[in-house]
């Protein structure tokens, strides 16, 4: 058959991911993405980026483990590039601390982020509030100029970007021999994912560039990530919320929250509210699935549900989706030279 077309519906930071997966596992394949909306009106756009993974209670956790293993590793060999800046992705340390003692001691990353240990009685002396705390290095992305640096590579690698709006998987069939699903909350109407729903998130970014250590309370509720250029504050968990307009209550509950963790904070300067919608589900959605009509089969790989951890796992996640487009693409050539003989 001729070089296949993949089509990646979607151009938040799973779907960029996802593509150039693609066009560097299967380099005979076209790759192309199409997404109504791109950066810096992405969903990605509004996320922290801090690599610290959120739990699917439907993933097996050595699945999940494998997931977040080869982000860090990727986004790490990034760091220590000389492309770290352009892409927004450096390492950070700081704390994360409990009030109460946490039920596992050791989380299932801790052995992937580096110099992860129990706090001493001495470093808890500046959170009074709280008894027990990790303390580690991770990777944070800043995630518009991350995006940006995605598109970069992927027009490097040939990959056709196009603005277009999607409203049927099916539509695509004509043009393309497999499509990609990373649309994220998008699919609960693309597709009609009934186990799909919203998690709104608000977080603010602030001037403060005094803030070097990152700080998370224990739930992962309220938390300070320093970026190359802002500190992200946060945030809300609200599920089933659909809206995306800033609420100035909750506002002023995120910065009180985190001036309690980090008095300086009242002396930060340029506050912005920024708001998204978190595709949650129990378990990422990472499968295959054929469409038919009439005869006419169309293989669709989703990728999509990551929630409030997609920045942790989503070069995990988009390798894996690769392989299946992959396995894909060889049963369609399996069958079209089964045609000819």
């Amino acid at each position: 058959m001729a070089a296949p077309k993949v089509a990646v519906v979607g151009a938040g930071v799973v779907g960029l991911s996802t593509a150039l997966c693609i066009a560097e596992t299967c380099p005979s394949c076209s790759v192309t993405v199409l997404s109504d909306q791109f950066s810096p009106n992405t969903t990605s756009d509004v996320a922290a980026g801090m690599l610290i993974p959120h739990t699917y209670a439907g993933t097996p956790i050595h699945v999940q483990k494998q997931w977040f293993k080869e982000t860090f590793t990727y986004l790490f060999a990034i760091s220590n590039s000389a492309e770290a800046s352009e892409a927004g992705i450096h390492l950070v340390s700081g704390w994360q601390v409990f009030k109460n003692s946490p039920k596992e001691e050791l989380p299932f990353w801790s052995d992937i982020v580096l110099g992860f240990r129990v706090m001493s009685k001495a470093e808890l002396q500046k959170f009074p509030q709280h008894q027990f705390g990790h303390t580690f290095t991770t990777l944070k992305c800043d995630c518009p100029p991350y995006l940006l640096w995605l598109e970069k590579r992927l027009k490097a690698t040939g990959v056709q970007i196009y603005t277009r709006k999607v409203t049927d998987l099916w539509e695509l069939h004509s043009e393309y021999n497999v499509v990609v699903n990373c649309t994220g909350i998008g699919a609960c109407q693309l597709v009609g994912d009934e186990k799909l729903f919203p998690v709104r998130g608000q977080v603010l970014k602030v001037h403060a560039p005094w803030v070097k250590n990152f700080i998370r309370d224990g739930d992962g509720l309220t938390y300070i990530y320093p970026g190359i250029r802002e500190v992200t504050l946060g945030g809300t968990r609200e599920r089933g919320n659909w809206s995306l307009a800033p609420d100035p209550g909750t506002t002023k509950d995120i910065f009180d929250r985190c001036c309690s963790l980090e008095p300086s904070l009242q002396g930060a300067q340029d506050i912005k509210v920024k708001v998204g919608l978190r595709p949650s589900r129990q378990h990422v959605r990472l499968q295959k699935e054929v469409l038919s009509q009439g005869g006419v089969k169309l293989p669709v790989v989703h990728n999509y549900g990551h929630g409030a951890g997609g920045f942790s796992v989503h070069r995990g996640t988009a390798k894996e989706a690769a392989c299946l487009v992959g396995e894909c693409i060889a049963a369609l050539q399996d069958s079209s030279s089964g045609a000819k003989l």
